[in-house]
């Protein structure tokens, strides 16, 4: 497992709500579809996306995820951050893309034993 707070330190990912930095992420789940998230993420994973808007922060407190990663130099949209904020979900931002991102990630948790 890795704090969310390391996560960002190490990949070097812009914070853009705390949310609570310390929880703990057991995995990683990466999609678009929210549908295919809320079937088949996990709690306590993070998850990496391209999508800005408040919806994501609905899926990732209904599936308990530890925080959202979005990619591509996207930046979420001013309700989204809203919404994030009201309920306690980190929300990070990187300008690489998802595979970049999700290779750099992979290897934190093996590296870990995740």
């Amino acid at each position: 497992m890795l704090k969310v707070t390391d996560i960002a330190g190490r990949l070097g990912l812009d914070i853009r709500v705390s949310g609570d930095l310390h929880t703990e992420a057991r995995g990683c789940y990466i999609s678009d579809l929210l549908s295919d998230v809320m079937a088949n993420g996990k709690e306590s994973d993070i998850w990496i996306t391209l999508q800005t808007h408040p919806n994501i922060v609905a899926v990732a407190v209904i599936k308990g995820l530890s925080g959202i990663i979005i990619t591509n130099g996207r930046s979420p949209e001013p309700d989204t951050v809203k919404k994030a904020e009201a309920e306690n979900i980190t929300i990070l931002t990187t300008g690489r893309t998802t595979f970049e991102t999700a290779g750099l990630l992979y290897t934190m948790f093996t590296a870990h034993g995740s």
